[in-house]
């Protein structure tokens, strides 16, 4: 697709911000999806595969390489890098479809809003799901309207105003090697367990159920296979659904190990008069723990 095939002022307006770390089996397929924008940014947190050189073989693509504090810092700084007045924010194992392509380059957003969300299909090794539990997310959004946070292991856009939907959809599908996956997933449960914890009585729905510990990689099983519909995806659905419930069995063990080691030293300090040990640190030193797996 050529930049003069759909001519719209919007288009110069928009810039893709993207956050990498090791992400050569996804990054092409992100940018194949950006031809028509006139300036991409990509925020580099130390990859050491061919992540950088595959960005820069696009023209339009500036990598600047930026240390990793955690995800919420990485993307406000890619903030501070765009110039343009909206921000489309992709993660590196995104696809645009083919229908957002074209919504996109058709949009003319009115005055009062001031981001669009789009919705997720989900592919393992290009195969899509029937569903899926990635939820909606806001890509689209004005700059100045925009700060990002973290929240659990991952991180949240904020936007100052209406949120409309985008009817087009985003493929998720991440090739990275399973062994980087189970690698990830070991570190973001701890940061999830603490940040459950820490919601504690004000937890409500999935978190609650999450906080729980046992109930949930038995709801996700369930939910994954039948109402999401995987059980119709044949071995890409048994993966996706694998997936799901050993990332929140990780997170039910880090709940009970957390909860057995505090109850066994609480009675150790009470046995000799010691002092109980202090409580693990906190969510955000986790995150900065746990570097630039995004």
């Amino acid at each position: 697709m050529r930049r003069n095939d759909f001519p719209n002022p919007m288009l110069d307006e928009i810039t893709p911000l993207i956050i990498t770390h090791d992400e050569a089996p996804n990054i092409a397929r992100t940018l194949d999806k950006l031809g028509s924008a006139r300036r991409i940014v990509v925020i580099d947190s130390g990859s050491t595969d061919d992540t950088a050189r595959i960005a820069r073989s696009y023209p339009q693509v500036e990598v600047i390489a930026h240390p990793f504090i955690d995800f919420a810092s990485q993307c406000n700084f890619g903030l501070t890098q765009v110039t343009s007045p909206w921000v489309l924010s992709l993660d590196a194992d995104y696809e645009l479809t083919d229908d957002l392509v074209r919504e996109l380059q058709a949009l003319a957003p009115p005055l009062g809003i001031a981001g669009f969300r789009a919705r997720f299909v989900y592919r393992i090794f290009g195969r899509a799901l029937r569903g899926t539990l990635y939820p909606p997310r806001t890509v689209l959004y004005r700059r100045e309207a925009a700060r990002y946070r973290n929240e659990g292991h991952g991180h949240r856009v904020v936007v100052d105003g209406a949120v409309l939907d985008l009817r087009g959809a985003i493929y998720h599908d991440d090739r990275k090697p399973l062994a980087r996956w189970f690698a990830s997933q070991q570190r973001y449960a701890r940061i999830e367990a603490e940040h459950l914890l820490a919601l504690g009585r004000r937890a409500r729905g999935t978190d609650r159920l999450r906080l729980m510990g046992w109930p949930a990689p038995i709801g996700v099983f369930f939910y994954t296979l039948l109402v999401k519909g995987c059980l119709l995806d044949g071995w890409a659905g048994w993966y996706y659904v694998l997936q799901r419930v050993i990332a929140e069995a990780l997170i039910a063990l880090e709940l009970a190990d957390r909860r057995l080691r505090r109850r066994s030293q609480t009675a150790d300090a009470a046995d000799s008069g010691a002092e109980p040990i202090a409580a693990p640190m906190p969510v955000r030193a986790s995150i900065r723990a746990l570097g630039p797996q995004v």
